[in-house]
């Protein structure tokens, strides 16, 4: 393919025993070398020809379970990040926040911040990708934070009323925001600044009504 003249040629496929492999691992080696084309080229480097030739899967097979090579690059993304931003429930929903947003701006520091920053902006002209950016990442994403601190709420940690989707707004769309206009750096203590001054406003106690 064109695009691929200017990268070096993948490996051909790993030498593999005799048999056909579980549709589960072929689905799994797929996404791992999706995440690492993904991670360490870009979007721009990325084709289904290469995964196809890295995973030692035929083209055949990645068009049957992924319509686009947006898709493909979306699962693989998550495939590789989704373990690191695993997140944490010690109880203390301060300390699991920040836990959580720093292993978050870890990840945007990282080859997969350029990686989701492609994909953020690809899916603002694919329809397609957008859907399946919000169902696959950002919509599970949001979902075990707005869990976090409604199990938080109920724990009495912060206030009744408190909005948890606005909270999630508030700390991982800062993060975006500095991803996407890097008009300020990302660091650790800007996210412990922000779990402190936003915890701050909505713990139990803390401009409550009267």
């Amino acid at each position: 393919m064109t695009g691929d003249l200017n990268h070096s040629p993948d490996p051909g496929p790993a030498r593999r025993g005799r048999g056909r492999r579980p549709a589960e691992q072929v689905r799994r080696e797929i996404l791992d070398a999706a995440g690492e084309i993904l991670l360490a080229e870009g979007m721009a480097a990325f084709t289904i020809e290469r995964v196809a030739a890295r995973s030692g899967a035929s083209k055949v097979t990645l068009y049957k379970w992924w319509p686009s090579k947006g898709a493909l690059a979306l699962d693989g993304y998550t495939h590789a990040v989704t373990e690191q931003l695993a997140f944490p429930d010690t109880g203390d929903i301060e300390a699991d926040l920040r836990d959580q947003l720093r292993s978050f701006v870890a990840v945007l520091r990282g080859p997969a911040g350029r990686a989701v920053a492609e994909l953020v902006g690809q899916a603002q002209t694919d329809p397609e990708l957008a859907a399946a950016f919000r169902a696959v990442y950002s919509g599970p994403r949001r979902a075990l934070a707005v869990e976090a601190l409604t199990r938080a709420r109920q724990r009495g940690q912060i206030r009744a009323d408190v909005d948890p989707e606005i909270v999630v707004d508030q700390l991982w769309g800062a993060g975006y925001h500095r991803l996407l206009i890097p008009d300020q750096p990302l660091t650790i203590d800007f996210t412990d600044a922000l779990v402190r001054n936003l915890m701050s406003g909505i713990r139990v106690g803390a401009g409550e009504p009267a």
